[in-house]
This record gives C-alpha cells, sequence and structure tokens, in this order.
C-alpha cells in the first residue's frame, strides 16, 4: 500500500495541508504519508475559503505524494484519481455519487466533500502533491453559510466509526493512485467524466459574457472543462472561468 503508508494524527491543527508541507521540509517520509485530525482551527478550503468541520465528526485528511511521473501539465490527473477514490469510498454506502469540477463531491445537489491539492513544482516534474480532503461525515448541523453541505449521516441517518471509514477511504483511494502509476491515465479520465456532476445534461452557467446554457462534454488532462453551447460551439474553461449556475 502506498496510500497510508504511514499517519500521523493530531487531535487538533490548523490546517493538515500546513503541517504536512511542514513535515515535508523537516522529515524524510514515505510516499502515501497522511496527517489527520480532529479538529483544523484554520481549514483551507477552494478560493481561500475555509472548511467547517466540527470537532471529532468528520474526516480531515492530507496526503503526501511524490507523483513526479506525472508532468506539470497534467497534474490535473492527481485530482481525478483522488475524486474517484473518494467517491467509491461513498459506494459503499450510498448509491449516488458526482465530482463537481474542479475538486467537490457532490450527492444530488449536495457538498459532502472538497479536496484541496497543492503541488510544489521542480522544474519541469513535480517534487510533491498534498492532497488535503474534507469529508463529511457524522455533523449533522452546519453553522457557516456554506449554501448545501451534507453528510454520511445525514444521507443514511446513521452514525459511523470514523477509524474504519479512514480504512476504507485509504484502500480506495490507494487503488485509484496506483492506477495512475500503471499509466492508466485514459481510463481515469474516463471514469472521472462519466461521474460528472450535470455530465452530458443542459445546465446554466455563467462566464465572463454571461449566462449562457451549455451541455458539459469532457475534461481534458489538463483540467479544463468542454462545454458545448446551444449553438454547438465547444469552448474550454478553466478553473474559476466558469460558475454552475444555481
Amino acid at each position: 500500500m502506498i496510500i497510508g503508508s504511514k499517519l500521523f494524527f493530531y487531535k487538533v491543527l490548523t490546517s493538515t495541508n500546513t503541517h504536512a508541507a511542514r513535515l515535508i521540509r523537516i522529515s524524510d517520509l514515505p510516499e502515501g504519508t497522511i496527517v489527520y485530525t480532529n479538529y483544523q482551527s484554520a481549514g483551507k478550503g477552494q478560493k481561500g475559503n475555509t472548511w467547517e468541520s466540527e470537532n471529532g465528526k468528520n474526516l480531515l485528511i492530507s496526503i503526501i505524494l511524490f507523483p513526479g511521473m506525472i508532468p506539470p501539465e497534467e497534474q490535473f490527473l492527481i485530482s481525478m484519481a483522488m475524486s474517484l477514490g473518494i467517491c467509491y469510498f461513498l459506494k459503499r454506502y450510498i448509491s449516488q455519487c458526482k465530482i463537481k469540477w474542479p475538486n467537490d463531491i457532490y450527492v444530488n445537489d449536495d457538498k459532502i466533500a472538497g479536496i484541496l491539492i497543492e503541488n510544489s513544482i521542480m522544474g519541469s516534474s513535480i517534487e510533491n502533491s498534498i492532497v488535503g480532503i474534507g469529508l463529511n461525515i457524522n455533523q449533522v448541523k452546519f453553522l457557516s453559510d456554506a449554501p448545501n453541505p451534507v453528510s454520511l449521516s445525514m444521507l443514511t441517518g446513521k452514525s459511523y466509526n470514523l477509524s474504519t471509514c479512514l480504512t476504507q477511504l485509504t484502500v480506495d483511494l490507494d487503488n485509484e493512485y496506483k492506477k495512475l502509476l500503471s499509466g492508466k491515465r485514459d481510463l481515469i479520465r474516463r471514469e472521472y467524466i462519466s461521474l460528472l456532476y450535470h455530465y452530458n445534461d443542459w445546465y446554466n452557467y455563467k462566464d465572463s459574457n454571461g449566462i449562457f446554457s451549455g451541455r458539459l462534454l469532457s475534461v481534458t488532462f489538463s483540467g479544463l472543462l468542454q462545454i458545448e453551447n446551444r449553438q454547438g460551439i465547444i469552448n474550454e474553461f478553466s478553473f474559476k472561468e466558469l460558475e454552475f449556475m444555481p
């Protein structure tokens, strides 16, 4: 096993990603080392947001990877593999989950998990990646102004053992990362696309020109989202260039 080769647990951290970055600087760690905690006082989300999580209720982890075989221009493959691992973990308990591009995991129209990957690039290779994952397991009340959080417990009416969930998640993430290491990049991309939120549906999006109706077709290896508009024109969007409308 690569992911989960070494575990560091802390009752409280400011951020698992921040602590993982510190460990890389001061220690010689095996690939797949996981940093996890019961509570983050300043958990990181996308766009500078924080990640809300009640103490001891959810999975808050960061994984240290050394994916030197992935060229920097295809670093989004790491996000694809990790997104798939989370979805396959959730499918152990629920039938439906989707990947909202670029890195959120949804059940129906609610967000159950988020991923924040921080890559350190040296020259033409990725020196290391820190994969931060927040996955809502047992929390049933959310206090932030996030519009649509949900947890596994809210969906099923059950409580879960976090240690068991971490073990299962680790197995599923490890399986997907090993696919990536073995060169199955096309398979990973196909599986990722098949699980995309609103894949092949007509849906409203917003770009720099305003709101438009489009059909999500694909995602490139570099992470660009390909959407066809009503005129049959296919445009590509990078992160921050597109917004999903309610």
